[in-house]
């Protein structure tokens, strides 16, 4: 692996805070020639900021927030009327064309990942009480026993998209983990089809802009910190990406002074001990970053490298490990500006 390492000491902390604010609060520093609209409410277990610049930016806002609430209905495990209840509660079944969507791209993340990522981990996540926040450390027999329940692979979508079917007795599926990434790429086609160019969504962890700024320059993503809310490990200056970050210290619970975080390895049933801390990923397609970003942290930074020069062309990433080492692709090479000393991965 090549690498080069580079020190922006220049980059002032004034700099991470102002970056922030786009991070949060999409509609700061709107060009004053342009009409502009913002929403922030809650759906998909989080907070979202939806803010979009054009003459038809009220509609678009509007028709953004119907959207997320639609597919937050359509996709919830939780909720008996949703889609993904009655799949998980009938083991299979007919389906949507945003449940078909959804699954076909699992089904590709899944296979190109070798399982890194699987839908079909979530009879093991309630295992360990993630989805009702009932936290405890699952029996190693009990896991084991789940894991045979565990197989992307035997989730079989039919040809005509229509109906699906799974292929183990007691499969379930738990979409969350592509879900905020097709509900961006789905905000982005509205914003399109308002007339909207310029536009930012932020769907916790996910942001996804559309165009450039709309004064005409990049949009700057900060990229969050496991150390807490106030602290950024660089920022970076795309348009038209999505921005998808996932690590360990999202969501996790803490027994017998030992912590356990939410990201499942599909494989052993247990919290993934990758040696990676947090995974950023960049690329013009929401659910695949969102996909990636679970599966890379999954993989460990020796797989996801050699995963990234095999599909170079699709994302790029931001690595940081449990060392405090902080990575980047190179195809954020001159994109990525932080504080800190990085390297910086090459084919």
């Amino acid at each position: 692996m090549r690498m080069r390492r580079e020190r922006k000491f220049w980059f002032m902390r004034l700099l991470l805070m102002m970056a922030a604010g786009v991070f949060l609060y999409g509609c700061t520093g709107k060009s004053t020639h342009e009409a502009s609209a913002s929403r922030e409410f809650f759906a998909m277990d989080t907070v979202m900021t939806v803010t979009a610049y054009g003459g038809r930016c009220e509609e678009a806002v509007e028709a953004a927030e119907k959207e997320v609430k639609r597919l937050d209905a359509l996709l919830s495990t939780g909720a008996e009327d949703s889609e993904v209840f009655r799949l998980n509660r009938e083991e299979g079944g007919f389906v949507s064309e945003d449940t078909a969507a959804l699954l076909e791209g699992a089904e590709r993340i899944c296979k190109e990942t070798d399982g890194a990522f699987d839908i079909s981990i979530y009879p093991v996540m309630q295992a360990w009480g993630f989805p009702d926040k009932e936290y405890r450390v699952p029996e190693p027999e009990e896991l084991k026993a789940l894991l045979d329940r565990v197989d992307g692979s035997q989730i079989v979508l039919d040809g005509k998209r229509e109906k699906v079917t799974f292929g183990l007795e007691g499969m379930e599926i738990d979409l969350g983990g592509i879900a905020k990434g097709y509900t961006s790429n789905r905000m982005m086609k509205i914003f399109q089809e308002y007339g909207i160019e310029s536009g930012i969504v932020s769907l916790g962890g996910n942001v996804q802009v559309l165009g450039r700024k709309a004064n005409g320059g990049n949009w700057r993503v900060a990229v969050r910190s496991p150390k807490g809310d106030g602290d950024f490990l660089g920022v970076l200056s795309v348009n038209g990406k999505a921005v998808v970050t996932s690590g360990g210290y999202e969501r996790y619970f803490e027994q017998d002074g030992k912590t356990y975080h939410h990201i499942l390895n599909p494989k052993s049933g247990y919290p993934a001990d990758s040696g990676l801390e947090s995974v950023t990923v960049v690329s013009e397609d929401g659910m695949l970053a969102d996909g990636l970003s679970t599966a890379l942290f999954v993989m460990g930074m020796e797989q996801a490298v050699s995963f990234w020069k095999l599909h170079r062309e699709e994302f790029d990433a931001v690595f940081l490990d449990k060392e405090g080492g902080l990575w980047i692709t190179e195809g954020l090479e001159g994109a990525f500006q932080s504080d800190f000393s990085y390297e910086i991965i090459r084919k």
